[in-house]
């Protein structure tokens, strides 16, 4: 981000992606599955002091929460690579309305609205889309997990339907600072990127 480049916090949605149970609190499905993701567990709080500041002057808040549909069965539905990636995914983990799938505590009282996705993007078969420009939003700003995953997937769907595109970087965690890092110099093609502190500083 440019110095003094200003953000106009009505129209701007923070989209916080997949802060959820089952992938950061240690009684939850990833941590249950001996992936740990270290990083990941600074985030609740510093993402917590964005949103708060966002909302502050009228900005939205969006999370997403990765959704395992159960069939008819009970069964979750889980995509065959994820399977592959993931064999420990079970019955009940990232179950609509469960607790797993919900937001971690952080974020309680800050999310305005709340969309579930199936996939890594979060504009992929939701309605974000849908409410972004019902609440004229021109601008997101993205952070959450993982960086090179559900994180960039989000951005580049942002970038492809116009919309002013940020990336916070510090607000972001993945499996390694390697790829972590990486990933944030990969999305400077098509965002900005900067950290949570200089996004709070430029609101406007």
């Amino acid at each position: 981000m440019s110095a003094g480049a200003k953000i106009l916090q009505a129209k701007t949605a923070l989209v916080v992606v997949d802060l959820q149970n089952d992938f950061l609190h240690p009684n939850g499905a990833y941590a249950r599955g001996g992936d740990a993701n270290p990083p990941a567990l600074l985030l609740p709080e510093r993402v917590a002091a964005v949103a708060r500041a966002l909302k502050a002057g009228g900005g939205l808040v969006v999370a997403s929460q990765f959704t395992l549909w159960p069939d008819a069965k009970g069964e979750p539905m889980i995509s065959p690579h994820l399977k592959a990636l993931r064999p420990y995914l079970a019955r009940g983990d990232f179950a609509p309305g469960s607790w797993g799938q919900a937001n971690v505590d952080a974020l309680a009282g800050l999310v305005d609205v709340t969309v579930s996705k199936v996939a890594y993007s979060a504009f992929f078969n939701t309605q974000l889309d849908w409410v972004l420009r019902r609440a004229g939003i021109d601008t997101v700003a993205v952070c959450g997990i993982v960086t090179n995953g559900g994180v960039a997937s989000t951005v580049r769907d942002a970038h492809m339907r116009d919309y002013r595109t940020l990336v916070l970087g510090d607000g972001c965690a993945a499996f390694g600072e390697e790829r972590h890092n990486t990933s944030l110099a990969d999305m400077r093609n098509v965002a900005e990127v900067t950290d949570c502190a200089p996004f709070i500083a430029s609101l406007a």
